[in-house]
């Protein structure tokens, strides 16, 4: 399998080189040539496959260039029980008639990223020692990306992490999971500002090829590629087994909601669809920072100003520039690059993109996806309620998923609803929708961790320069 850009100006890449470089110095986003089209056998045999396996059996149609005894063992390595607690690796829970949760927060970082960049980390490592070279790995986080990055690269002898945060916009948990981290390899930069404007700054660094080639840029955001493929999995494995659990054949169709601020996981929800994996709807949520649910209601795309992205309950998704996006305008304007080039340098210069009025609205609406944004008060009523009728608490991020997934709910299609942080990361938030003062028990690793020593550096935002030199301070070299 090779990758192209969306931007039209790399063909025929190899999956290692797109792990390595994110983007390209186009800007453009690495995509595969071609998608599989899985039959209906196919889907039968995959059925029936643990995680591992199916991790492997569809990662194995992307990646072309690592032997396929060597993608097993990344791929093992990656996804066991020591690491997410479970042999299901994304355990399913029933919380209502044909309603289910997709638990994917087992991992190391109590979060859904852990999932790809457990996997993203040790082909990093892969790589690296293959060609015996290093990376430093420049990321921006609105919560969870970060600490998962951190996790999966912290210890690695051809890996230093540079995390950018925005200051006061996360919880104080996932401030402290990722601030207490000493490790000497590991570098938080707090800005002052929100999380697009850390995007921006690690996008603007990397747009110096000369920067970028000197001190091996890499990227763990969900710009790389490996990201989403990680994440087409789990989706694969939720949709057989609530299959299973509701006795349907193979081809049945089991709908998905989805919390989404930088869009990948919708994106990866998407491409799962686009390659025969039975979702019948996509139910994408934001919360009260609406930009991808008015874009799919009205076909406009507008990012907001800093002083317009609203500080909420569910930090991930305080997101109005979405990186992932990209690919899917891609694929819905018939991979034509020019149409991604005018409508990106549009964005860069008036902050918005209307195609409400072209045929690539029609492409939208016939998708598979659908939207709803929701509320402070929705998103506790659901947290209230599940708690109420089953006694399991979600996150908010879960919740805006929720709350959605009600809206579209079909009659006769089981519903998928992704979870994607343990609440442990959000206590305040679920005290305060269950208006009682819960304890929810923490993991021994975690049990006082807003109280640890915090290393980190400030930052203004859209201060590149100062960036561009602390990473060349700190850079790893052989």
């Amino acid at each position: 399998m090779q990758y192209k850009s969306t931007r039209g100006d790399v063909v025929d890449c190899s999956f290692s080189d797109s792990v390595l470089w994110g983007s390209t110095d186009k800007h453009g986003l690495f995509i595969p040539n071609n998608f599989p089209n899985y039959s209906k056998k196919d889907l039968e045999e995959m059925r029936s496959m643990n995680y591992q396996e199916l991790a492997l059996r569809i990662m194995s149609d992307f990646i072309g260039d690592i032997p396929r005894g060597d993608l097993e063992k990344l791929i093992r390595k990656s996804y066991t029980r020591e690491i997410f607690g479970t042999d299901a690796i994304t355990p399913i829970t029933k919380i209502s008639k044909e309603k289910y949760l997709l638990e994917l927060f087992h991992g190391p970082t109590l979060a859904f990223k852990d999932l790809a960049l457990q996997f993203l980390g040790n082909t990093f490592d892969y790589i690296l020692e293959e060609m015996d070279s290093t990376t430093n790995i420049l990321t921006a986080t609105s919560g969870d990306t970060g600490s998962a990055a951190i996790e999966a690269t912290r210890r690695r002898k051809r890996l230093r992490a540079f995390v950018l945060t925005p200051e006061g916009r996360m919880s104080p948990f996932q401030t402290a999971q990722m601030y207490s981290v000493l490790d000497p390899g590991v570098f938080n930069i707090a800005v002052n500002g929100t999380f697009d404007d850390c995007q921006a700054m690690v996008k603007e660094a990397g747009e110096d090829k000369e920067f970028r080639d000197k001190y091996h840029l890499g990227y763990m955001n969900s710009i790389n590629w490996t990201r989403v493929l990680a994440q087409i999995v789990y989706y694969a494995k939720g949709v057989f087994e609530i299959q299973r659990r509701e006795n349907l054949p193979v081809d049945a169709f089991v709908d998905a909601a989805t919390p989404t601020g930088n869009f990948g996981d919708v994106l990866a929800g998407y491409y799962a669809k686009k390659i025969g994996i039975p979702i019948g709807q996509l139910d994408l949520a934001t919360n009260e920072n609406n930009v991808l649910d008015i874009f799919f209601k009205d076909g406009i795309y507008r990012i907001r100003k800093k002083e317009d992205v609203i500080v909420t309950d569910s930090p991930s998704m305080d997101i109005t520039s979405a990186s992932n996006f990209e690919r899917y305008i891609y694929d819905i304007a018939h991979e034509d690059p020019k149409v991604i080039n005018d409508l990106w340098k549009q964005v860069k210069e008036e902050m918005f993109f209307d195609i409400s009025n072209t045929p690539y609205f029609e492409n939208v609406k016939n998708s598979g996806i659908v939207s709803g944004s929701t509320i402070k008060r929705e998103r506790y009523d659901a947290i209230k309620k599940i708690y109420n009728e089953t006694g399991i608490i979600i996150d908010p991020h879960t919740a805006n998923g929720a709350v959605v997934a009600e809206q579209y709910k079909r009659e006769g299609v089981p519903m998928m609803c992704l979870a994607t942080a343990s609440p442990i990361k959000f206590e305040d938030s679920i005290k305060e929708a269950l208006g009682q003062d819960i304890v929810l028990e923490r993991p021994e690793q975690f049990r006082g961790i807003e109280d640890r020593p915090k290393r980190y550096v400030r930052m203004e935002r859209g201060d590149v320069d100062s960036l561009k030199k602390f990473v060349a301070e700190h850079s790893i070299s052989l």
